[in-house]
């Protein structure tokens, strides 16, 4: 986007809790949280990791998957009329359901992450109803410039942060369901997203979902690190908030030319390497 590099974003960090399997009741919350957002003046709302649907969906008896097409979807876009929004959502695709995040703008659905790592250890069972992504990819927003999505256990995948990067995202949304069943896990998440935040010289912004489903809690404590590693603003733990900020996007380039980190990829010398491992056998 020309000009990008001059904009004031104000996002809007709605860390919400949702109903498990009710769509309906998640779509109107998130209608609800549209016009606080538009309110308080914000460019762009992110809400949680499968805001639409919970989590849980192991716990459903029914299908809550939605098309990209399906009303639920292309009336948050609409509604949202100069908002844009990140929302995410059990995604009905031709043959395989994907845990997605779309990126609604403008009235229409402008890009979609599929997740690309699905937890399947411990208790989590993501891919017993998920399909993996197959793609990285950075786009182009008129709010935000260019930005990329990395939902929850993708952020846990250095490499990806860096090929979003590398793809031209001054940045990365991660919308994310963290629960407490790790004792440090608000210090890991934290020091995550911060490391990326300082080294891919970039912002992150972290949204996270509170509530219960089950064994699990979800605690919150939403965020956004600015491209020097500072804490930009933060949201409280385990309880619904609404909390905006504002991003000075032009700092992402003074950063970069005060410390030109991003710059000296190698993107070449990466690919022959990657490629080596992956014949050796690393490509699972």
């Amino acid at each position: 986007m020309s000009g990008s590099r001059d904009l004031t974003l104000r996002v809007a960090l709605a860390q919400v809790d949702c109903v498990l399997g009710e769509v309906a009741e998640n779509t109107r919350q998130t209608h609800e949280v549209l016009e606080r957002a538009r309110s308080e003046a914000a460019d762009l709302v992110v809400l949680p990791e499968l805001a639409l649907t919970g989590y849980s969906l192991g716990r459903v008896n029914e299908d809550v998957s939605r098309s990209l097409d399906d009303p639920e979807i292309t009336g948050l876009a609409e509604s949202a009329g100069e908002i844009a929004c990140v929302v995410g959502f059990a995604e009905a695709g031709r043959v395989h359901t994907y845990n997605s995040a779309a990126y609604l703008e403008r009235g229409a659905v402008r890009h979609v992450h599929r997740k690309l790592y699905l937890p399947t250890y411990d208790i989590w069972e993501e891919r017993k109803h998920f399909t993996a992504g197959d793609a990285m990819r950075a786009f182009d927003t008129d709010v935000a410039g260019r930005v990329a999505i990395l939902t929850c256990f993708d952020a846990w995948q250095p490499a990806l942060a860096v090929l979003a990067v590398q793809d031209g995202a001054r940045v990365l949304i991660v919308p994310a369901n963290s629960t407490g069943r790790r004792p440090a896990i608000e210090d890991e998440w934290r020091d995550v997203n911060r490391f990326y935040a300082r080294m891919l010289e970039c912002f992150v912004i972290f949204v996270n979902r509170v509530g219960v489903e089950g064994e699990l809690s979800f605690w919150g404590g939403s965020h956004v690190y600015d491209p020097w590693g500072e804490l930009v603003a933060e949201a409280p733990v385990d309880e619904p908030a609404l909390v905006t900020a504002d991003l000075d996007l032009a700092a992402v380039r003074r950063r970069r030319r005060e410390m030109p980190l991003v710059k000296e990829a190698r993107l070449a010398l990466l690919s022959r390497e990657l490629e080596r491992l992956a014949a050796e056998g690393g490509d699972l």
